[in-house]
């Protein structure tokens, strides 16, 4: 297992991996698959920000991805980033979530950021516990503010002070 910087070439699996949680889950509360140039985009726009993209391989094959992005664009909120992780159904439960969050951490560290948020659906017991154990507090719950599958959802929002 190697977390390493996300590459062009690994776009098609982490949109791949992305669209899977779209249709069959509610990681995202998004209801359409994205496209490769919308995810293309995505990429270019982490790159020329700054906010890093990892991919989690295993075998030479991407299992999954993370990265930090911009929690607000304005300028007060310069030292807090969002994270995002998100692995392939078949590489679940094997750690990929824990080394992938421990790389975000470490790269929060190194580009002096101070918080660290969350965004998870209240649902997803495994983020939540994820989270929970490298040090993120829940700071709220936003009540029934998504839609998905028929049904209101509640946001879990979670953060980790970094200094």
């Amino acid at each position: 297992m190697v977390i390493r910087p996300a590459l062009p070439s690994d776009i098609p699996t982490i949109l791949a991996i992305y669209n899977q949680s779209v249709v069959h889950s509610t990681a995202s509360y998004a209801y359409e698959p994205l496209s490769l140039e919308d995810q293309q985009n995505w990429f270019h726009r982490h790159e020329t920000g700054g906010y890093p993209v990892f991919a989690a391989e295993e075998e030479g094959e991407v299992a999954g991805w993370g990265s930090l992005s911009p929690y607000h664009a304005r300028i007060g909120y310069r030292f807090t980033a969002e994270t995002s992780i998100y692995i392939a159904p078949e590489h679940q439960h094997k750690g990929f979530g824990k080394r992938m969050l421990a790389e975000l951490i470490d790269s929060s560290i190194a580009m002096k950021l101070h918080v660290l948020i969350a965004l998870i659906d209240s649902e997803n017991a495994a983020s939540v516990r994820l989270h929970a154990g490298f040090g993120f507090v829940e700071a709220g719950r936003l009540r029934e503010v998504g839609y998905k599958f028929d049904r209101w959802l509640d946001v879990i929002l979670m953060q980790l002070l970094i200094a």
